[in-house]
This record gives C-alpha cells, sequence and structure tokens, in this order.
C-alpha cells in the first residue's frame, strides 16, 4: 500500500503549496491576515485532505476528502485571480499558478475517479454477497 507521500498528485499538491507560500511572501505585510492567510490555507488544504483521504478506511470516505481537496484548488485558483486584480501579482506569474492548479487538479481527478472506481467495485461485492442464500451451518 502507497504512503500519500509516494502519491504524484500529493508530491505536486506539495510543489503548489510551496510555489504559492513564497509568491505571497512578496505581497504587502497588511495582507498577512487576509489574502495571504486565505491562499495559503487553501494550498495546505488540498494537500492536507490528499494526505487525510488516504488514511480513512472506506473509499467513500476517500473520495469525500479528495473532493474537498479538489474544491479547495479552485479556492486557490480565485484568491490568485483576487490577488492580479489587487496588484500582488502579474499576469504572467497568474498563468504560471494557474497551470500548476490545473496540472494538481487533473491528478486529482484521476485519483478520484480510481477511488470512484474501487468503491463500486467494493459495492458491487457487498451486494454479491448479500444477495446469496445463507448456508446452513
Amino acid at each position: 500500500m502507497q504512503t500519500f507521500e509516494d502519491l504524484k498528485v500529493f508530491q505536486a499538491a506539495l510543489m503548489l503549496r510551496v510555489e504559492v507560500h513564497h509568491m505571497t511572501q512578496t505581497f504587502p505585510r497588511h495582507e498577512l491576515f487576509g489574502i495571504v492567510s486565505q491562499i495559503r490555507r487553501a494550498a495546505g488544504s488540498v494537500t492536507r485532505h490528499i494526505a487525510e483521504g488516504q488514511g480513512r478506511l472506506t473509499f467513500g470516505e476517500w473520495r469525500q476528502l479528495l473532493s474537498q481537496g479538489r474544491g479547495s484548488l479552485f479556492e486557490v485558483e480565485a484568491e490568485l485571480l483576487a490577488a492580479r486584480e489587487l496588484g500582488y501579482i502579474n499576469e504572467a506569474t497568474l498563468r504560471a499558478m494557474q497551470r500548476r492548479v490545473r496540472e494538481v487538479g487533473g491528478m486529482l481527478m484521476g485519483l478520484i475517479r480510481y477511488v470512484r472506481r474501487r468503491e463500486e467495485q467494493a459495492r458491487s461485492r457487498n451486494r454479491s454477497r448479500n444477495s446469496q442464500p445463507a448456508t446452513p451451518n
């Protein structure tokens, strides 16, 4: 069984988190508890949800946490757009960060599809077991 650290999507999300952290170091100090905190929290949430999902006991729980991580990616992108509008990043930085966000998003969707298939297989096995007549002792 792979650990969450072995997952390529976790590694990519971690790099996104590091890039967000470095990028926001140039933001104005008065934004430390505003947009800086928000975008860093959202980027960290992606990695945390991937890690937490890997530790869950059911495929349904895992899929739900991955989905929440995907939602956090959208939040990162929304904050990037706000940062551009506020003049904290330029268009080139926005585009580069959006490419990274979308790369992580594609990988995350691939993992979500995999987990969803495994979840369906487990449900199917459970249904077939439950439909079997009980054998006498």
